[in-house]
């Protein structure tokens, strides 16, 4: 079921592989994009009753409804989600930024200035498994950066309803106003507007094929977060490991359809119990259908020398999670360089990060790690540079400022410069 492979009998390149599933949905997507743009609510109606199986009269949720959610939330459910909640908020508070003034020489000033976003929307699946945990970390981060409206989108059940478990977080987590709509049409609905759905600046959230492709297809018309592969994990544990905890926390993100769940170790004692107990776990897995086919297509076990290869392998892969389930995980902290999200030491699941320790749960996935970060504060504000020149600081400067332009062949721009120092 899942290889076993020595990095040193095998190439980079091989360790490296993975299966894409290849679905050619531009076409598709681009068709449903202009059909919204042209017929608005119309055309979110039409496809919320072919793909979704639903009628619906009103697109948007009313607040009373998401109020009845949250109140029927069992006890115990909703404790935890309230102290999800606060975790999530206690730690991207931690990330708002202000903004600089340098004033170093004589009248000159020069600074950043940063802005909320004024309108975000949030996409939040809502088929087979209704993602209630990513409400809470889209909309959270947008809240603490103090953006003015907060618009979430998810496609309705075949009764024309939202996910109750969605509808409750989002009354928790601050959304502003809630939309039956999913899917393509969704992501066009908010980066064109309809006559009910509002217009926003940036669109956020994971999804499948179709809404890749959309938040790819409007990306400039709005900004995107980033364009959501499938998900992975890459455990390095040692042979003081227990293979029980190590073979769940690989299952536990093969379970998403076109998951990638990859191992390495220095033991191959571990190496062969951690497979053997994956397919004990795998068969007692409501989905183990899912689970079994992206270990199939995408699970590895790579044996190495020792933890430093391990970790260098790690950097080249370039996870979504990456475990450290190894006596002194700090110890290799540093030697980290790509990573969507770091889970230290034996007791430390990447269930917890997808849940409740209040890190980000949205990361970059399909190795795009090398080069973006998980969502944050950051992600839902914009920075504006100032600069200010008194009359002596740009004569001072205007001479050199011309003999840049000029250089380059602007001379409009050197004559700017040149004619406030005339006066």
């Amino acid at each position: 079921m899942i290889k076993i492979l020595d990095a040193e009998q095998v190439s980079l390149s091989e360790i490296l592989a993975r299966t894409e599933t290849q679905q050619d949905v531009s076409g598709i997507v681009a068709g449903i994009i202009e059909e919204v743009r042209q017929r608005g609510d119309g055309a979110l109606r039409r496809y919320a009753k072919e793909f979704d199986h639903a009628e619906l009269e009103e697109l948007e949720v009313p607040r009373k409804q998401m109020d009845g959610a949250l109140a029927a939330l069992e006890p115990a459910l909703r404790d935890a989600l309230e102290e999800a909640a606060e975790n999530i908020r206690a730690f991207h508070r931690r990330q708002v930024q202000s903004g600089f003034v340098i004033s170093d020489r004589p009248g000159v000033v020069l600074g950043q200035k940063v802005t909320p976003i004024e309108k975000v929307g949030v996409y939040i699946p809502g088929g087979t498994a209704p993602l209630f945990s990513t409400v809470l970390m889209d909309c959270i981060p947008a809240k603490i950066a103090g953006c003015s409206e907060i618009v979430m989108v998810s496609p309705p059940t075949c009764n024309g309803d939202v996910a109750p478990s969605i509808l409750a977080a989002a009354r928790i987590a601050g959304a502003d106003r809630v939309f039956r709509c999913g899917g393509a049409q969704a992501v066009a609905a908010l980066a064109y507007g309809t006559e009910t759905v509002p217009r926003v600046d940036r669109i956020v959230g994971p999804g499948n094929a179709f809404v890749a492709e959309a938040k790819r297809q409007v990306f400039g018309r709005v900004g995107i977060d980033m364009i959501a592969g499938p998900s992975d994990i890459l455990v390095i544990a040692d042979g003081k490991s227990d293979p029980r905890q190590v073979a769940a926390d690989l299952l536990s993100q093969a379970e998403h359809v076109g998951g990638c769940a990859v191992l390495i170790t220095d033991s191959p004692a571990l190496a062969q119990t951690a497979a053997r107990e994956m397919e004990e776990q795998l068969a007692a897995l409501p989905t183990e259908e899912t689970a079994r086919a992206s270990l199939e297509s995408n699970g590895k076990i790579i044996l190495v020398k020792d933890i430093p290869e391990a970790v260098r392998i790690a950097n080249a892969l370039a996870p979504e999670h990456l475990e450290l389930c190894l006596d002194d995980p700090f110890a290799y902290l540093g030697q980290v360089k790509n990573a969507g999200s770091i889970f230290l030491g034996r007791s430390t699941p990447e269930a917890v990060g997808d849940y409740f320790a209040g890190s980000n749960h949205t990361l970059p996935t399909y190795g795009t790690a090398r080069f973006s970060s998980a969502l944050s504060v950051d992600d839902f504000v914009k920075k504006s540079q100032f600069v200010y020149y008194s009359d002596g600081a740009l004569a001072a400067a205007a001479g050199k400022i011309a003999l840049l332009a000029r250089q380059e062949g602007l001379e409009a721009h050197a004559r700017s410069a040149l004619v406030r120092e005339a006066r």
